[in-house]
């Protein structure tokens, strides 16, 4: 979703920053206007431009690409065997990068409602009236920061006392009060506890009520994908059901490397890329280790927040001296 995401909130960036031109001494000609099937138009071709690009620097670089499902059916004399389709095939050495799945929580009613995740988020071309995010993460935010851009009524229920539960938490604040501004509301420490077609029951301070919607957005994480491929039979260590890795990311089998979701520390795109090189160096004879501290995360929300290394929390937590600086950006 990492792509697709970001070219639909550019758009709704642009449409923002349209509607607010007045202010800066620009004269939109006409009301402002959006066309939402134009906007997943252009998305799709970003994606499909995108990973055409891939496909062309693999094939550049003499890599076979097979478009099939693929299972390792075990290791013999030191030769992993993977079957794709009718064919089979050996490799001295396994990279598992199977991914992530969003989590689908044990909601009453979820399975009788047609609900969303991000992937159908994405590819909605009709907008709810009422839209209700469970969920006040970073995937959360994202799509509440786009379907408010386009005048939805949005509410996000989270069930920590704060969004952006990874973040600072002055920062989140701040992004909160931002969006509460905008119509976004929110409710905190709250549990959505059933779900139909035309309504969310949470339950907050002990109390139950319902809030009517249109469309209920699941979006309260994600989970590596450990199975349909043959792990199980590889008997890998795993840590809190994610792949265990080591700083030149291998398993706990020292020919078989992991990169990407699979692994559970930080599910972004320039992490995988990063792991990725990490692992590969290895293989090939070079020093390199895989720092998670130097990581930067960023939420794409208008406005936009980003963090590398310790929070003030995290820092305080661990007994070290925190100075706070802070820098007026206002325009």
């Amino acid at each position: 979703g990492c792509i697709p995401t970001k070219a639909l909130l550019y758009s709704a960036k642009i449409f923002d920053s349209v509607k607010t031109a007045t202010k800066y001494g620009i004269q939109p000609a006409g009301e402002v206007e959006f066309d939402l099937n134009n906007m997943i138009d252009r998305k799709d071709k970003t994606v499909k431009r995108l990973t055409s690009g891939v496909g062309m620097k693999l094939s550049a670089h003499g890599v076979t690409v097979i478009n099939s499902e693929a299972f390792i059916e075990g290791e013999k004399d030191g030769v992993f065997i993977i079957r794709s389709g009718e064919k089979s095939y050996t490799a001295t050495y396994l990279m598992l990068c199977t991914g992530s799945d969003t989590v689908i929580p044990p909601i009453k009613g979820l399975s009788e409602t047609a609900f969303w995740t991000s992937r159908e988020a994405l590819e909605a071309r009709e907008l709810p009236k009422m839209l209700t995010i469970v969920g006040g993460g970073v995937i959360g935010m994202e799509f509440a920061s786009f379907y408010n851009s386009l005048g939805v009524n949005v509410t996000v229920v989270e069930l920590l006392p704060e969004i952006l539960g990874s973040m600072d938490k002055e920062i989140a604040r701040m992004l909160r009060n931002e969006y509460s501004k905008k119509g976004i509301s929110f409710l905190l420490k709250t549990k959505v506890i059933e779900v139909s077609p035309t309504k969310v029951t949470v339950e907050r301070n002990g109390k139950t009520e319902s809030l009517p919607t249109d469309r209920v957005l699941i979006s309260v994480g994600r989970r590596p994908v450990l199975e349909g491929f043959g792990l199980e039979g590889l008997n890998l260590a795993l840590d809190n059901k994610r792949l265990k890795v080591n700083s030149v990311m291998q398993t706990s089998h020292p020919r078989i490397y992991a990169v990407g979701d699979i692994t559970g520390h930080s599910m972004l795109a320039h992490t995988a890329i990063r792991e990725g090189e990490v692992a590969v160096n290895h293989l090939a004879g070079k020093k390199d280790v895989m720092r998670y501290d130097t990581v930067p995360s960023v939420v794409y929300t208008n406005p936009e927040v980003a963090g590398i290394g310790l929070t003030e929390e995290e820092a305080t937590e661990k007994g070290l001296s925190v100075r706070v600086i802070k820098l007026p950006m206002a325009y």
